[in-house]
């Protein structure tokens, strides 16, 4: 079976990279589905949504909230280079609600609304629900 060959990345270090049967992420145009064989494609991520990454061999999915940056598909390679990425399993759930409550409060302008895409994302990765 083909496999997908999937690197997240941010400024700070290789998040997640291995093989996988399959990744969805949000872009400014849409959530994108890739499979093996999917056609080149460059997409802008949506700043706080979340990329799920499927790997090979029935291991659990990998959820990640990412910032802004962006999407690579060429040749059954998956980049995701992300400003901000942070897995699931390493996400502190309660500075995640407190970033959601902070963001709540005050002005609501663009900052404000990213914030809070960023930790309402950063609660859907770690399987909380907000």
């Amino acid at each position: 079976m083909a496999e997908l060959r999937v690197a997240l990345v941010s400024p700070e270090r290789e998040v997640w990279s291995g093989e996988a049967e399959f990744v969805v992420a949000r872009t400014l145009e849409g959530e994108i589905g890739i499979l093996p064989g999917h056609s080149p494609v460059l997409g802008v991520l949506l700043d706080g949504s979340i990329v799920k990454i499927t790997p090979t061999g029935g291991a659990d999915p990998i959820l990640a909230m990412v910032g802004s940056g962006f999407l690579s598909v060429a040749n059954d390679e998956v980049s995701v280079l992300a400003e901000q990425a942070e897995l699931g399993t390493e996400i502190d759930v309660s500075a995640a609600r407190e970033a959601l409550r902070q963001a709540g409060e005050g002005e609501r302008d663009e900052q404000a609304a990213a914030a809070e895409r960023r930790a309402r994302a950063r609660l859907q990765a770690a399987g909380v629900e907000e």
